[in-house]
């Protein structure tokens, strides 16, 4: 409770001009999200859940869409990637900010009407999406595909500084949202086939000036250097952690998954754990230091990142009261952790799992050498693609289950690479034969209660009006009952390619949809 008010206190000494205006009032990232969806998960739990409950089990099947916003006119043709909206949307104050790389726009929460439009200019950076902006004030925070970090004013889109965070010619690429934690702005970089190091920053607000830098591998004498055979290894380990992470204000640590090590496939150069990538690590938001790890796929051979979003709840867990963190994670398996100190509590497949020959004395999954990749190729479950990936889950506290988009497929992995190899050093072919599915999973018992045959999209959104919703194969958004998986409703309006949110104003709540170059509201109709 002392860290909580002490978090408190240092909100209320934000200067007054921060706060003025339609700005972010910091309080709301204390709160569950009603009338704000103020941060890339709504709260800084990572639940996805809103205790909003206007639309719920008895009417969500009357919504209809309140208004559609769509990249047109004049901007179309100035959007690099103008064919998914991949962002989760903030609203604040009546004002929808979302991006795409390269472009930031605001929009009216109400209408859908367009606001203003930020375009940054054309860069050589990797297009492959943007998650969205982070807001501190009246100051807007994106990443640019070539790794810098943009503020703008929110009331008027206008660019107020830019600051490099990494050299787009190594081939580092940014596409995560940024997360405002007290006076830092969180970011980080990504990449995939590139030889060097994956770090976490925090940057000042109002500058944007560095305040620390975590890098993803140690250095030669510090802890988990052991891990790693040399220090070559180390500095070209990759380990990007490109998705936002979550945060205990009650504890003061910021939870995030990091990345896969390079080489992807060929680990022969890289023997050992290495540390810290394919971890779920708790750091000290104001120093940047490690508190605690832990590692759900030791020396990574098939490009399964830990980056899925570590959710936070507390509940009671072997009839002990517990602030836990779970996560389903990209190797196939639920993980739940005792999230004061990185305590294993739990490990249980949620999908097709061929690669393990049990667990260790940590509940780490133990790596089939006969699984590793062949020159003439082996059949592993999941897939490179993994039993899940960056699409968000939703936690529903009062069902007690994390709901996850899934996949049972599988790849046969390569190795093309002689030695220590370099970049992917192999590659995989899906089988594609396996089933994407929704998912509902018991937290005290990792088991999965029920599956939804079909489940796709950018991820999840849970309510206190008991919805599930999502996007669907064949071009549908739908909501579900989270307790047995019931199709409550379902629209046919294309392709799900983000998170929804939910808000109220004025009485209604909307449910918002990014639906390929579109965001789409739907609410229940007037009386």
């Amino acid at each position: 409770m002392k860290s909580r008010l002490s978090f408190i206190a240092l909100l209320l000494l934000i200067p007054a001009a921060v706060l003025r205006g339609q700005g972010l009032d910091p309080a709301a990232l204390l709160k569950q999200p009603t009338d704000t969806w103020p941060t890339f998960n709504g709260d800084y739990s990572g639940r996805r859940y809103s205790p909003l409950a206007q639309i719920d089990s008895s009417n969500v099947g009357t919504i209809t869409k309140a208004w559609t916003w769509r990249v047109s006119g004049p901007h179309a043709a100035q959007v690099t990637l103008g064919s998914a909206v991949k962002a989760t949307p903030l609203e604040v104050n009546g004002v929808l900010y979302f991006s795409e790389p390269d472009n930031v726009w605001a929009v009216d929460a109400r209408t859908g009407a367009e606001i203003w439009h930020y375009q940054y200019p054309p860069n050589d950076g990797l297009h492959i999406g943007s998650r969205g902006v982070a807001m501190y004030g009246d100051w807007l925070y994106f990443e640019t595909p070539d790794n810098f970090l943009i503020s703008l004013d929110a009331r008027t889109g206008k660019e107020r500084w830019r600051q490099e965070m990494a050299d787009v010619k190594l081939d580092y690429f940014s596409t995560m949202a940024p997360v405002v934690v007290k006076n830092h702005i969180i970011c980080s970089v990504g990449g995939d086939t590139l030889d060097n190091p994956g770090y976490l920053e925090a940057r000042d607000p109002e500058t944007g000036d560095l305040q620390w830098q975590w890098f993803t591998e140690p250095r030669p004498g510090q802890p988990g250097a052991e891990t790693w055979p040399d220090a070559g290894a180390m500095e070209h380990g990759g380990g990007m952690p490109w998705v936002p992470g979550t945060y205990d204000p009650e504890l003061n640590l910021i939870y995030w998954g990091v990345g896969n090590p390079n080489p992807v496939h060929a680990g022969s150069g890289r023997m050992g754990a290495n540390l810290w990538t394919d971890c779920i690590v708790a750091l000290n938001p104001d120093t940047g230091k490690l508190v605690w790890y832990y590692q759900t796929t030791p020396h990574d051979t098939h490009d399964w990142d830990s980056v899925q979003t570590p959710v936070l709840f507390d509940a009671m867990f072997d009839g002990k009261p517990r602030k836990l963190l779970a996560q389903a994670n990209r190797n196939g398996f639920f993980f739940l952790l005792d999230r004061t100190n990185g305590e294993h509590l739990l490990t249980a497949p949620f999908a097709k799992t061929n690669w393990s020959m049990g667990m260790d004395s940590q509940g780490r999954p133990i790596m089939n050498p006969a699984k590793e990749p062949t020159h003439d190729g082996v059949l592993v479950c999941p897939s490179s693609g993994g039993a899940t990936n960056w699409f968000s889950p939703a936690f529903d506290p009062a069902v007690g289950r994390l709901y996850v988009l899934a996949s049972d497929n599988c790849s046969v992995f390569y190795l093309t690479a002689e030695g220590k190899g370099e970049g992917f050093a192999g590659r995989d072919f899906g089988l594609g034969a396996g089933q994407d599915a929704l998912r509902a999973i018991d937290f005290k018992t990792g088991k999965v209660v029920w599956s939804f045959d079909g489940g796709s999209g950018g991820g999840l959104l849970a309510t206190a009006g008991q919805v599930l919703f999502s996007g669907c194969q064949g071009g549908y958004l739908v909501a579900l009952d989270p307790e047995t998986g019931t199709v409550l409703w379902h629209a046919r309006a294309g392709r799900s390619t983000n998170p929804p949110i939910t808000y109220e104003l004025d009485g209604r709540q909307y449910v918002v949809f990014g639906v390929g170059d579109s965001m789409m509201a739907f609410t229940l109709p007037r009386p």
